[in-house]
């Protein structure tokens, strides 16, 4: 894939309150920016406003301690964008029910049947579900919402233990920062894994691996690792082709092995042969995308052994064999 047009709704009929503005700036922060050394062209950000576009000089109400915002753009630009984004939906519309702005659920029905993919971040997935585009479908939002969410929309199968889902064409996160886990995630299926890690790293954030994900997930490990671990992960992720045992990375943070194993999945989620497994394919990745190396050279430096080896994990843990991964991400320089 490559990079599109992102079309995302900002309310300013009513104004932004203070408390959403984080949602809203992560798309901003992630499409908005151009990243020329990183891909060119970059995404096309376009910020649509519910009800008219606002004319220079003018602002919508504002929000109780919130921001009255001014957009270019009104809901006819978001129907033909490639990607659109709910950063979230007013309070009253999740906890008193209040309707959604009719326009706003018919405009994301047209763009949803123009065949733009379509990505809500916490309780924007209220306005997914109720334009339909759920029903059906496994979703998230903010683990306070889901209930409500469930009950509200008895056909989406919501799950509250995860950060984001991808079920492809809709996409839903949990609040907060799952949304930039969420849009994160969308840059490294569009444009690969070394372009997504570069923009995380940028950012200074952390380009996590959400569990039970789709294809193309990032496979790195949360910046919070545990006080005394980051050495020694470190040192392991410098030596990923060589042999590791869990007893090997124990004797080097000058631990028993039990009370490592405790550590590393108390600080990653994970216990400490699947976060070598997700590091080699992490590299695994890098290395196709930035590299003509034969596939088995791949395996060997990654320490994931064999072509076949390779291939049985990227299969299990990503969805694709590694030859239609580097197909998918070719070299662009």
């Amino acid at each position: 894939m490559s990079a599109g047009s992102v079309a995302v709704v900002v309310p300013v009929d009513i104004g932004v309150p203070s408390w959403d503005l984080y949602e809203l700036s992560i798309p901003c922060t992630v499409f908005g920016k151009p990243q020329p050394d990183l891909a060119d062209p970059w995404y096309e950000l376009r910020l649509c406003g519910i009800g008219e576009p606002q004319q220079e000089g003018q602002g919508g109400p504002a929000a109780d301690n919130g921001l009255a915002l001014r957009t270019r753009y009104g809901l006819d630009d978001l129907v033909n964008a490639d990607t659109v984004i709910v950063p979230s939906v007013p309070d009253p519309c999740v906890e008193e029910g209040r309707p959604l702005p009719p326009d706003l659920i018919t405009a994301l029905r047209r763009a949803y049947d123009a065949g733009a993919r379509m990505v809500s971040l916490c309780t924007g997935a209220f306005a997914l579900a109720e334009a339909g585009l759920l029903d059906g479908r496994r979703a998230t939002a903010h683990w306070m919402h889901t209930a409500q969410l469930a009950e509200r929309y008895p056909k989406v199968h919501v799950d509250d233990s995860v950060l984001y889902v991808d079920d492809g064409d809709v996409l839903t996160s949990a609040g907060l920062t799952a949304g930039l886990d969420l849009c994160l995630h969308l840059v490294r299926r569009d444009l690969g894994a070394h372009v997504a890690n570069q923009l995380a790293r940028r950012m200074v954030v952390p380009a996590h691996r959400p569990g039970g994900q789709a294809q193309f997930i990032d496979l790195s490990v949360p910046a919070s690792d545990d006080q005394g671990l980051g050495p020694v992960l470190e040192w392991a992720r410098a030596r990923l082709d060589q042999p590791l045992t869990v007893e090997d990375l124990a004797r080097r943070a000058a631990m028993s092995p039990r009370t490592f194993y405790r550590r590393l999945q108390a600080a990653t989620g994970t216990t400490p042969l699947q976060w070598l497994l997700n590091q080699r394919l992490g590299r695994a990745q890098g290395l196709l995308e930035s590299t003509d190396l034969p596939i088995d050279k791949v395996g060997e430096l990654s320490g994931l052994g064999t072509a076949n080896n390779l291939r049985h994990h990227f299969l299990k843990q990503i969805g694709v064999s590694p030859s239609d991964y580097r197909r998918a991400f070719p070299r662009t320089g």
